[in-house]
């Protein structure tokens, strides 16, 4: 009985110890380490947000911002979106560069200039990517083409305006007066016929300016240049391109051939455009907003172009406007529309 209860004795001793030493052994095991999140705010286990802002919505730009999903999606990034659309308004285009600071994302995606401006001017710790925007520098978002500074970088969609007036020539040797329809008001687009002046002095082409400042003023400018010029050209202007109908009705009633600076416009009733294919400009895009995501650093990765462009007649909309298409133009052309 005795030697029962001291084997019982032990044997509680034992199992009081070891709990002891688990317990201190507890104490003594630091905490695991938790991780401080980077200034760049990384990703959820869910993925990146990016705040996408555009300042209207029309084919060309809405195929950057598709052709920018596709090219993550395709390199394995997992993202959720919040698109903002100004509709031309640039009074909202500000609210919207307000509202993503707020959401404090991943990054931002700013498509044309008007958009890339707001959020630059109002976000400075978060890495900004834009597209679609004809001269950044002049525009005052990045230092220089080469290297951008601050953390803001993209791709510039510089029209070749000179490859174009040679277009127009093509189908009007002859051609003496030329009308631009444009929204003085869009850095972009003041860039932009700057240059088709130079261009049209080389061949003693008349330049005459019809300027709006809302998409409601199409009809009335395209109609101020009728009986006073042998064609128009739109340049890469979003508030003209949105309401592009406008003009292409207006043309089409006065046999007045409408070329523009963006192919999407072509199927739209434009006679012909020599551009950029933004949908490929938004898969480039995408790739740089990749390298972004991965770590690279904005200020020192140099604004992208595309070299390759595309060449879009519509063949209704020459017949409709009174021109031939030259055999050599639609031989050469990457999209003919019948």
């Amino acid at each position: 009985m005795k030697r029962s209860f001291v084997l019982m004795l032990m044997l509680l001793l034992s199992i009081t110890g070891c709990g002891q030493d688990a317990q201190k052994a507890a104490e003594e095991t630091p905490a695991p380490a938790t991780e401080t999140p980077a200034v760049e705010a990384p990703a959820t286990p869910a993925g990146f947000t990016i705040s996408i802002t555009q300042i209207v919505e029309h084919p060309a730009l809405n195929a950057m911002q598709d052709g920018f999903k596709d090219k993550l999606a395709e390199l394995g990034v997992q993202a959720t979106y919040n698109v903002h659309i100004a509709q031309g308004d640039m009074a909202i285009n500000e609210q919207i560069a307000s509202q993503i600071k707020g959401e404090a994302p991943n990054l931002v995606l700013a498509i044309t200039t008007p958009s890339v401006i707001a959020v630059a001017q109002k976000i400075q710790d978060i890495p900004i990517v834009f597209t679609g925007v004809t001269d950044p520098v002049a525009a005052k978002v990045v230092a220089s083409l080469e290297a951008p500074g601050g953390n803001v970088t993209g791709m510039t969609d510089m029209s070749p305006v000179d490859q174009q007036v040679s277009l127009i020539r093509e189908f009007l040797p002859e051609i003496k007066t030329l009308g631009v329809i444009y929204n003085s008001g869009e850095t972009n687009s003041v860039v932009l016929v700057d240059i088709l002046k130079q261009e049209c002095a080389k061949y003693g082409i008349e330049l005459r300016e019809a300027t709006i400042d809302n998409s409601a003023g199409v009809t009335q400018a395209a109609q101020s240049l009728v009986g006073k010029v042998q064609a128009v050209y739109v340049p890469v202007d979003n508030t003209v391109v949105s309401a592009l109908e406008s003009a292409v009705k207006v043309c089409t009633e006065s046999k007045l051939p409408l070329f523009t600076a963006d192919t999407d416009s072509v199927a739209r009733g434009a006679v012909a455009a020599l551009a950029i294919d933004y949908y490929k400009m938004g898969l480039q895009t995408g790739e740089i907003a990749k390298r972004v995501l991965d770590g690279a650093a904005p200020t020192t990765m140099p604004v992208e172009s595309i070299k390759d462009l595309s060449l879009h007649v519509n063949k209704p909309a020459a017949e409709a406007m009174g021109v031939e298409i030259p055999v050599a133009v639609q031989d050469r052309a990457d999209k003919v529309i019948y």
